[in-house]
Order: structure tokens, then sequence, then C-alpha cells
């Protein structure tokens, strides 16, 4: 679905490089982790299991156990020393469990989970239909899903001042809402809600955006980038190229964030599974006393 692949191999280290510098660098992904705490009061009951997928160093971990003091909160990430550094905010009073995990093989049993929820990670799964495939095993059914990811505006000055300096690739591509609801619809999650707002972060200067990216550990990993060093010439040249795009003496950076939410399938709708079937789960409890003719 995508047209493009991610090297997972490669984001595990750069997140694995950038655990201790994270919330140094973070200020975004708190503000966008506010908007999506606000999607949590469309679902009406209180979760006994929370998934946090793509936890990072586990603020947002604490901030639903914070929420939901009585529900077990899994902290999953690709990266363990990432969850190393969520030790932190771990405390005795808001404990969650930890554990290391890819969001396209969930090591979970099906069904076990209330709400599953996920703040700017999946932009780094290249396999929409596996993912929310994974999502709708593990929901419940009627499980609340609330996530958030980066739309394809982002980055637009960034990817403009390398267009002007090479035709090669610098700087990730990310799906649309389009996209994600199609995908969200496909899996059989119930009622998507899908939103977009665009965000703007400015910089003194260009290479402070970098240290920024560099310091969240968002790399460009898609398989077809350029390999080897950019080198210092064109490194200068996509700077000044930056340099042209200054707004009232600052260095603009746009995010599009697209924010959603859908409930789980009831028992018994099929959800389509990764060789193209179709599989319809049902309890003990409801095939008992059915024939086979």
């Amino acid at each position: 679905m995508s047209g493009f692949q991610l090297n997972q191999a490669h984001i595990r280290r750069a997140f694995g490089r950038a655990a201790q510098t994270y919330e140094q660098h973070d200020v975004l992904q708190r503000e966008v982790q506010s908007v999506l705490l606000e999607r949590l009061d469309f679902c009406l009951e209180s979760p006994q299991r929370v998934l946090d997928l793509g936890a990072g160093t586990g603020r947002g971990s604490a901030l639903l156990k914070q929420r939901y003091p009585k529900a077990q909160v899994i902290a999953m990430d690709l990266a363990v020393p990432m969850l190393q550094q969520a030790r932190r905010h771990s405390r005795w009073r808001r404990r969650f469990q930890r554990v290391a995990g890819e969001a396209t093989r969930l090591p979970l049993a099906d069904h076990t989970v209330d709400m599953l929820h996920s703040n700017l990670c999946i932009q780094w799964c290249d396999d929409l239909a596996a993912l929310f495939a994974e999502c709708v095993r593990v929901l419940k059914p009627g499980g609340f899903l609330a996530l958030s990811t980066f739309g394809p505006d982002t980055l637009r000055e960034l990817r403009a001042a390398w267009a002007e300096t090479d035709q090669d690739s610098h700087v990730g591509r990310f799906l649309d809402m389009h996209d994600l609801g199609d995908a969200m619809l496909a899996a059989g999650l119930r009622d998507p809600v899908l939103d977009v707002d665009h965000y703007t972060l400015t910089y003194a200067e260009p290479a402070a955006l970098a240290r920024d990216l560099k310091g969240l550990g968002a790399t460009h990993a898609d398989q077809a980038r350029t390999r080897g060093l950019t080198g210092k010439a064109r490194w200068r040249r996509m700077l000044e190229q930056y340099e042209k795009m200054r707004v009232d003496g600052r260095i603009p950076a746009t995010w599009e964030v697209v924010t959603a939410h859908a409930w789980g399938p009831p028992t018994g709708q099929p959800r389509r599974t990764a060789g193209g079937g179709e599989v319809a789960s049902f309890s003990l409890d409801q095939l008992r006393g059915s024939r086979r003719r």
C-alpha cells in the first residue's frame, strides 16, 4: 500500500542511539500526546488492559497509568534502550510493564487488550495491512484504538531545500489520512474518525532542526535512500536553500499530524489475514451446541 519500504533494523538502531537524548527534543511529541489523550474521552468504559504501542521513553505510558490506575498498562517499543529509559517513569504508584516488540508482530494473545494507544509511532511501519491486522487481533471486541502519526506534508521545507540541492532521497515519506482510513476499514476496525492538524516549529538555524531529528532518532529509513555520506558541499547548499525560507527571522519546520480513533470489530466479524484470506473468531461458549453437517 505504501509504495516504499522501511529498514526496520536501521530504525531500531537509530531509536536505540537516541534513547538518552529523546526527551531533550520531544516538545512536539508531548503536544501531540496531549491531543491524543483527549481522544480517550470517546472510550466510555474503564479499560483493564492498555497497550501503549511505540512507547519510547514511557512518558505516555505513565500518563495512561495515571488516568487508568487500576489498569495493566504495557509499554511496548521496538528499541530496548528506549524501554530502559522508560523505567524512570514507571514509579510505584504508576508502575507499568515494559515489553520489547514489533508493531506488526505483537507478542500478545488474541483479544486481550481493551485499549490500544499509539503516539507518533506507526509512521515507522510500511505495512499498514499487517499493522492493523495485529491491532484487530489483540483488541477485544469493541476495544478502543487511538493513534497519531505523521502525514505527507511533514518537513516540507526540509524536503524542498534538499530538492533544490540534488535529486537524492533525504527525507522520509509519510502516508496521508485517506490511506490510513482505508487501511483501518480494510482491517475491520469500526467507525474510524480521523483528523489532520499542522504544527510549525521554528529554529534559529536549519542545523538546529537537524539536531532535533537526530536527538529523536527520527532517521530517514527508506530503503531507497542514498547510501553513504552526504558530503559537506551538498549539506552547505541545502542549508543555504533552507535559509531562504526564514519567516520573521526564524527557520520554520512543518509537521502534519493525523490523529484517529476506532473500535475493534465484534466477535465473528471476519478479519483479513496476511495471505489474503479471512478469519472469523468465536468464543467456545458461542460454539457449544453447534453441529457439523
